[in-house]
């Protein structure tokens, strides 16, 4: 087994072999409010407090909003940032092709020069709604994914979920290119109850993962995934 990158998520951890793979390209899928960038966050906090730099890439928030999120968790990035531990870009959606086109020529040089260790793209959705063809989609994915994966980050893309099924991300092209998925998910129990958040990880090459759907809770600390627990 190769060296593994934790999650900052014991529970996440556990059903990983001790994380995730160094170098794999992790795509995170899941609905609004299922905790995607609280995830993606906990990540790169966990880096941090190992002393691995990091990098987290908006397309929906901005540096300050970001800050804010990862405060009320407790992590205060911002002293990381000021220290150039951690770099925080917002691409404004109006500005995404020409913003794409420099992150294509910059990012490994940024990636390499910083000394970073991981890597978020938040939420890739956005970036597939620069074209309408679906051959170009994968292209502008897979050149990012190699990008990334040859300055020697370990990178987590949130996607959206697609309404009608929520295993699969909005244009269903981002599992395709990445070397694991991991879903967030809504279980709503059959005796009308309260509704529960699930994990389940679907693919991850290089790990015996397990395939169980486990609960998870959005605390103010964070996630916490019940690996222990059944989702019923």
């Amino acid at each position: 087994m190769g060296d593994r990158v934790g999650t900052g998520i014991a529970g996440l951890d556990q059903m990983l072999e001790g994380g995730v793979p160094a170098g794999h390209i992790v795509a995170v899928i899941g609905s609004c409010g299922t905790g995607k960038t609280t995830l993606a966050l906990q990540y790169l906090a966990a880096g941090l407090k190992q002393g691995e730099k990091g990098i987290f890439i908006s397309l929906e928030e901005d540096e300050a909003a970001i800050m804010q999120t990862s405060k009320s968790y407790g992590w205060d990035i911002e002293p990381q940032i000021a220290s150039k531990n951690m770099a925080v870009f917002k691409i404004e959606p109006s500005e995404a092709k020409v913003a794409l086109a420099r992150i294509k020529t910059d990012l490994p040089n940024l990636i390499k020069s910083m000394g970073a260790k991981r890597l978020v793209l938040d939420s890739v959705s956005l970036l597939n709604m620069l074209s309408t063809d679906e051959a170009e989609k994968r292209s502008i994915l897979f050149a990012l994914c190699q990008q990334i994966k040859g300055a020697g980050a370990t990178a987590l893309l949130t996607a959206e979920a697609r309404p009608e099924n929520p295993t699969a991300s909005r244009d269903g092209l981002v599992e395709y290119v990445a070397d694991g998925v991991i879903v967030l998910s809504y279980v709503v129990p059959g005796s009308g109850g309260d509704v529960q958040l699930s994990i389940r990880v679907m693919k991850m090459r290089r790990t015996k993962h397990s395939r169980a759907i486990k609960p998870y809770n959005l605390t103010s600390s964070g996630m916490e995934v019940l690996s222990a627990s059944q989702v019923f």
